[in-house]
């Protein structure tokens, strides 16, 4: 087989998969899922998320003071998180996650992982 009719097939066949399956290449351009978590007024919000296991979770800091999201049994922490820092946990087992600031402990949140 010539060189150029081979590109011409492999390209036909990458054409007829994505055709065939448009949710791969979503999934493939989209990476892994995504949830994100405010911090904000010594609240997170919000207070109690559900997600797919698998999924990214990301609390960003918006008060002017640091904060930390700690879960109670341990399995995520985060380091103090100054004014508009970040802290991401991959949510890869089934659960449920109750979290806290550890500088202001009345402060909570829940994570559900399914």
């Amino acid at each position: 087989m010539k060189r150029s009719n081979l590109i011409l097939a492999v390209a036909t066949l990458i054409v007829l998969a994505l055709i065939a399956f448009p949710s791969l290449e979503r999934q493939v351009a989209a990476g892994p899922p995504a949830a994100e978590v405010t911090i904000d007024n010594f609240s997170f919000s919000p207070a109690t998320i559900t997600v797919k296991a698998g999924t990214q979770v990301t609390w960003t800091n918006h008060d002017d003071i640091p904060h930390t999201v700690v879960s109670d049994d341990k399995s995520f922490k985060s380091k103090a998180l100054d004014t508009d820092e970040k802290f991401t946990f991959t949510a890869s087992k089934p659960g449920t996650y109750s979290y806290y600031c550890s500088i202001h402990p009345k402060m909570t949140g829940k994570l559900i992982v399914e």
